[in-house]
């Protein structure tokens, strides 16, 4: 019974966490352009230095440009880039992001 309590609340909070995250993907898509110079426009980036984020999970990315934004998270280029993201952009983006088959739904880390 325990295990099923346990299995049942990881399961919400996973679902409340995707749902967290919110975003239009297809507002993100037209958003990216700035993004595609680093990451790719799949996500994937053809140089080692620049992670990949295509199919990455929204809210880690979402975290991700929060923490650029607030500070949190210390990278020159990316707080330059999001400094003037709305939280509405930083949900979009995420969401497009996730929504792409990168290189961590195909199972590598690099192209």
């Amino acid at each position: 019974m325990k295990k099923l309590i346990a299995a049942t609340v990881c399961t919400v909070t996973l679902a409340s966490a995707a749902v967290h995250a919110g975003g239009d993907a297809a507002a993100g898509k037209e958003k990216a352009a700035p993004c595609f110079a680093c990451h790719g426009e799949t996500g994937i980036s053809a140089a080692p230095i620049y992670p990949n984020i295509g199919g990455q999970y929204a809210n880690y990315l979402l975290h991700s440009l929060q923490g650029y934004k607030s500070g949190e998270r210390k990278n020159a280029i990316m707080q330059g880039m999001v400094a003037a993201l709305s939280a509405e952009d930083m949900k979009d983006l995420s969401a497009y992001f996730a929504s792409l088959d990168g290189a961590l739904k195909a199972g590598t880390t690099k192209p």
